[in-house]
Formats: structure tokens, sequence, C-alpha cells
């Protein structure tokens, strides 16, 4: 358990209090983007920016949940939120594992046969290195090869914390803000040089360095609207940015999806691409979600808070991620006609997620919710802080 000196009470907390079902209905988008890159690739060439949304919102969501407890209790328990991270988390991965692991030993011809070398990297969160070859000849991974971006975010969790509270311990949440986004600047700077130096583009896509500038983008906004006074001169120049900035991000994201193809090759647009574009593509994604969180009343956030949007976001969507491109890969020498099998991996994908949420997910997290949130003490009256929900 770290704890930070005392500091006046977080303002705004308001602003951001309570779930934004909003950002539930990103994710459903963001994880779509994904689906579709994977399994109909030439028509959806951009889906992969469903990755740089998911990391922009990560970072975002996060540092909510971190300065909730900080602002509630002076302190964050780092034991309770690595534990809860994990329980949220690991259930479902490790599930998908052993069904891999276990379907290819029966059944080695199937599209889950001979994966039992990528099951270790994913269940400890290394694939993102495996990918470029930290522990010998690098792997693809196949039917785990998408738990690169989890491992990218667990690395980051792992630092993340003991960053942020270093830095409130000295500054003001507005100054640590800043200081969050000239953090991701030096990142930016460190892909600008891995890029000019030629390194191997497994390299530069699978890093933990490499994109940690998208996390910590999330990461600063969700600082500084923790910092913002609801009715304040800022608040009113965020909302009238919001107003136009919203519209332009989400149609330049939905036209990445059908029009962005990320450079392979060497050259010009590759060093310009694999130098700014996953920051671009993150500040477009932090500019979107600012736009949800300020304006929920607004015509894009009313769409993505729709049900049929939301639900799954908030329970489907780590499952989806996770099992789509197995199922994919079943598939893929069962059924040959590819909309058929885009179809069938939809609704089975869909159906697994249900089952992992339902049995695996849900049980374990309210398990590791009643046994941990009783070590959570909020402080004294005279030193408590109004919470921030994520």
């Amino acid at each position: 358990m770290l704890s930070v000196a005392e500091r006046p009470a977080v303002p705004g907390a308001g602003l951001i209090a309570g779930r934004k079902h909003a950002l539930d209905g990103l994710r459903t988008i963001a994880v779509a983007g994904v689906f579709f890159f994977h399994t109909a690739t030439d028509e959806v060439p951009g889906g992969s920016i469903g990755v740089d949304v998911f990391f922009t919102l990560s970072g975002f969501v996060i540092t909510l949940l971190i300065m909730k407890e900080w602002s509630a209790t002076g302190r964050l328990h780092l034991g309770i939120f690595y534990a809860k991270r994990l329980a949220r988390l690991w259930p479902a991965l490790l599930a998908l594992c052993a069904v891999i692991l276990v379907a290819g030993f029966l059944f080695p011809a199937s599209g889950w046969g001979g994966q039992a070398g990528f099951v270790l990297p994913a269940a400890a969160y290394v694939m993102n290195l495996a990918h470029f070859g930290m522990f010998g000849d690098s792997i693809a991974g196949e039917t785990l090869g998408p738990t690169w971006t989890l491992a990218v975010e667990e690395q980051f969790y792992l630092v993340w914390p003991l960053l942020l509270l270093a830095m409130l311990r000295f500054w003001k949440v507005r100054t640590v803000a800043f200081a969050t986004l000239a953090v991701a600047g030096a990142f930016l700077l460190n892909r600008f040089l891995l890029v000019s130096a030629g390194q191997p583009l497994a390299r530069i896509y699978n890093g933990p360095d490499t994109r940690a500038d998208e996390l910590l983008i999330g990461c600063a906004l969700a600082l500084l609207f923790t910092s913002l006074r609801h009715g304040s001169r800022l608040h009113g120049a965020l909302v009238s940015v919001a107003r136009w900035g919203a519209p332009l991000a989400a149609i330049t994201l939905a036209a990445a999806l059908f029009l962005l193809k990320e450079p392979d090759t060497p050259g010009a647009w590759f060093t310009a691409f694999w130098t700014a574009g996953p920051a671009v593509l993150a500040l477009l994604s932090a500019v979107l979600i600012g736009a949800l969180v300020l304006q929920p009343a607004g015509f894009l956030a009313r769409i993505l808070s729709h049900p049929w949007l939301a639900k799954p976001g908030r329970d489907l969507s780590y499952a989806m991620y996770l099992w789509h491109l197995p199922v994919y890969l079943l598939l893929m020498r069962l059924i040959p006609a590819l909309p058929l099998r885009i179809a069938l991996t939809a609704v089975l994908t869909v159906l697994v997620a249900c089952a992992s949420f339902r049995f695996v997910e849900r049980p374990l997290r309210r398990w590791a919710n009643a046994k941990l949130e009783p070590a959570v003490e909020p402080s004294p009256p005279e030193r408590s802080k109004e919470p921030v929900a994520a």
C-alpha cells in the first residue's frame, strides 16, 4: 500500500461520477473493428484502429479507478489494485488457453491444433514480447496472437500507478495531467528513434514502450477531467471544442476503418505513420471519449449508450476480443465460404462470450470484490474526498 501526502479535495468529481454507458458502446464498436480486421481484412483494412481506441480508453478508465480510491482515501492499495485487475482479466484468458490446449490435444488436425507453445506467453502477459523475439524466435501466436494487446496493458499497469502516485505526491492533479502528456511525448520520440534506426515492424508494433503514449494520452484525459470544475471557464471551452471535435474525430476514425492500411514496408509513409500514427489515433480517440463524457446527452453519446451497444461493451467485449480469432481459425477449415464463415464466427463468438461472462468472469469478479473491497477503508470524514467513478 502506498499513500500520498494530503492534497486539496479533487474538484469536479460530479463531472465524471457514475458509469458512462456511451464508453461501453464505444468498446463494442472498437471490438467490431478488430473482428472485421481479422475476418474481412480487404473490406475493413483499418479495423486494427480498434486496438488504438482500446488503449486510449483503457488508460482513461484505469486512471479514473486509481483517482477514485486516491480521492476517497488519500492512498492506493497497490496489492488490491493488482489483485482486482487479475480477477477482472485473468480468468477468462486462462479459460481460453485451457480450452484451446485441451481441444488442440484431442483434435490436432483442427484449427486449434499445435497451439500449445503459445499458451504460456499468452497466460503470462508477454505475447507482445514474444512477437518480436524477446525469448528467442519471434512467434505469431495464431489463435492467441491478439493477447499481445493484453500484455501491453498489463505491463503498463505495473508501472503507471507507481508513476502516478509519485507525481501526485508533489504536484496538483492538473499539473500531473500535463506532465503525463509530456511523458507521452517522450515515448513518441522514442518510437521515432526506433523507426529511424530501422527497427523491425514487429518491434515497433508490439513494444510496451511504443504503445505507451496511447495509454498515457487516455490517462492525461482522465486526470484533466478529475481536476475540472463543472461550469468553469475551462469546462466551457472543452464543451465547445467537443461540439465540433467529436463529429470530426468520429468521422475520421470511421473513415480510417475502411481506408487506412497500416504500412508494412520501409519508406516515407512508413516512417511518418509509425512515428506519429498511433499518437494521432489516440488523440482522435481521446477527443471522442472526452466528448462522450462532457456531452452525455449529445447525439453520439445517445447512440453509443443504446443498450444494444452499451450492454455488449460492458459485459461481452473482453471475451469477444479473446474468442473471435480462435473461433474464426477453427471454422476456416470447415466453412470455405467467407461470408458464411464470418457470420457463423460472429454468432459463435457472441455465444461463447456470453458463457464466459456468466460462468467465468462475473462469478469470479464478484467473489474477488467481496474479498478485496472491505480492505479498502475510507479515510476519516475530515480527510475524505468525493469519489470519482469510472
